[in-house]
């Protein structure tokens, strides 16, 4: 049975500590980081040893969007657009727009499922605003929620032609926040219906998708006391019923700046607000140890909705990888300006 958690790894090779855990603490699924990715054999050998030790077909995440986040990259890798080069097409023809956007995911899920990375933690459903953090920047698909859906939604069909889970974020929003969730804890103050107009409103048609990840971030006219992550209000009354998101939700990465209290009561939290899943991403064995813990084995409704979402693996479609990247190539050409990859 597994932990209601996903863990990183150290390194590009499993540690006999790490397989040793593995075994042990049963997390649902794993995420790499650039730290653990060299080449593409190495790539597969390290995801068939931690399936292996855990003794199952367990997800493997990666945070694959182009532009500032991107995981694999060259020289073995294409370095894919930024989000807001998709918004940039899609404003002078909307077709054009969604038709690179769902090549994007199905090129991106043609990189990855070969590696044996079947989840990519994509798209983005935040809408920025003016003076926002740019830790969103250029990362966004727009500033309407109309055309951030729209993007969003075909990035998650290409995935999935592809093999590949998308993963929404960063539920019920992150485009307003002014400082930067990975150091501080984000406060937004605009009201309820600013906030369903706009910031939720992006959301609403993605609810189908299977995966989901919450924002840390407080929204003072629902929830003043806690950020979405940990608030059974945001995850319940918002992200659940006015959102109507369906899908198994996990946390981000739970060693977050935004967050206080110590890795086994920030889990505790996160789970008891209503995350299925608890996402743990820096690799360091003792917050690892921690966080299982403190998470429990999935049950009930978290467990049908993970069971659900894993469900949603297909086989991918037939692709003619080189005539798609060539024609993704010509869609983007004047689009594309290309962020700095990040760890």
């Amino acid at each position: 049975m597994s932990r209601a958690f996903i863990t990183g790894l150290a390194g590009p090779n499993l540690t006999l500590e790490e397989r040793a855990f593995l075994r042990v603490a049963a997390p649902f699924g794993l995420i790499l980081f650039r730290r653990n990715i060299e080449a593409p054999d190495q790539v597969r050998r390290l995801v068939a040893e931690a399936r292996a030790a855990l003794g199952q077909q367990a997800p493997v995440l990666v945070d694959q969007e182009g532009g500032r986040v991107q995981r694999l990259g060259p020289p073995h890798w294409p370095v894919y657009p930024p989000g807001a080069a998709y918004g940039h097409l899609y404003d002078q023809d909307p077709a054009a727009g969604l038709r690179a956007a769902r090549l994007g995911g199905r090129l991106i899920a043609a990189d990855l499922l070969p590696l044996g990375i079947d989840v990519d933690c994509l798209p983005l459903g935040d809408v920025p605003v003016a003076g926002a953090n740019a830790v969103i920047g250029d990362r966004a698909y727009g500033e309407t929620p109309a055309k951030v859906a729209a993007i969003a939604g075909a990035i998650a069909d290409g995935l999935m032609e592809g093999g590949v889970l998308p993963v929404l974020k960063h539920l019920p929003g992150h485009g307003r926040p002014t400082v930067d969730s990975h150091a501080d804890l984000p406060v937004v103050a605009a009201d309820r219906a600013t906030l369903e107009a706009t910031d939720f409103a992006a959301f609403r048609p993605l609810g189908r998708l299977p995966f989901g990840m919450t924002a840390h971030v407080v929204f003072t006219s629902l929830d003043p006391g806690a950020p979405a992550t940990t608030s059974p209000i945001m995850i319940g009354q918002v992200i659940r019923d006015s959102i109507g998101f369906s899908g198994a939700l996990m946390s981000d990465d739970i060693s977050m700046g935004a967050l206080s209290g110590t890795l086994g009561a920030r889990t505790h939290a996160a789970l008891g607000a209503g995350c299925d899943l608890v996402l743990h991403c820096n690799g360091n064995p003792d917050e690892m140890r921690a966080v299982a813990e403190a998470a429990m084995e999935l049950a009930g409704a978290a467990a049908r909705r993970t069971d659900a979402a894993l469900a949603a693996r297909r086989p991918p479609a037939e692709l003619d990888a080189a005539a798609a990247r060539a024609e993704f190539a010509a869609l983007m050409a004047p689009h594309a300006k290309v962020g700095t990859v990040v760890a």
